[in-house]
């Protein structure tokens, strides 16, 4: 789907990190669709490698992975020092009974998008939350 007229119709870079290859793969469609690049990360350990050398716009990062869960990587990546330490980062999780969305910013995430995914409301997520940090982005790419 083209983005609508009078949006920002800005391509977004979007890091996904899932260990499962056909959500990966269904988010990159959907990206795609929409006029983004989905770069993927199988792991936390890749996801945090990825970021430390090349900026993203938005993260979706699924919650439960084998080796370093969501929770883990979202601990270690507001604890860094570098640039990547302030891109929104979007949960993705089929467990939405364990935590509120309110836990989820308190863990350092900036929302939520439970599974299975909806089309509509992983966008408006996704422009929601790199909305809210281009200003940031912006600031430090000048300063």
């Amino acid at each position: 789907m083209p983005p609508i007229p009078g949006e920002d119709a800005r391509p977004l870079k979007v890091l996904h990190v899932d260990d499962d290859p056909m959500n990966l793969r269904v988010v990159q469609e959907i990206l795609g669709a929409f006029g983004h690049q989905a770069v993927m990360a199988c792991s936390g350990a890749e996801a945090l490698e990825r970021l430390s050398v090349e900026p993203f716009d938005v993260m979706l990062l699924d919650i439960h992975m084998p080796g370093m869960t969501g929770i883990e990587v979202i601990q270690r990546l507001r604890a860094s020092n570098g640039p990547e330490r302030n891109v929104p980062v979007i949960a993705l999780t089929a467990d939405v009974y364990s935590r509120r969305p309110a836990e989820y910013v308190a863990l350092g995430f900036d929302d939520f998008v439970s599974k299975p995914i909806l089309v509509a409301g992983l966008m408006a997520t996704i422009k929601r939350c790199a909305a809210a940090r281009r200003p940031a982005i912006l600031k430090r790419a000048v300063g």
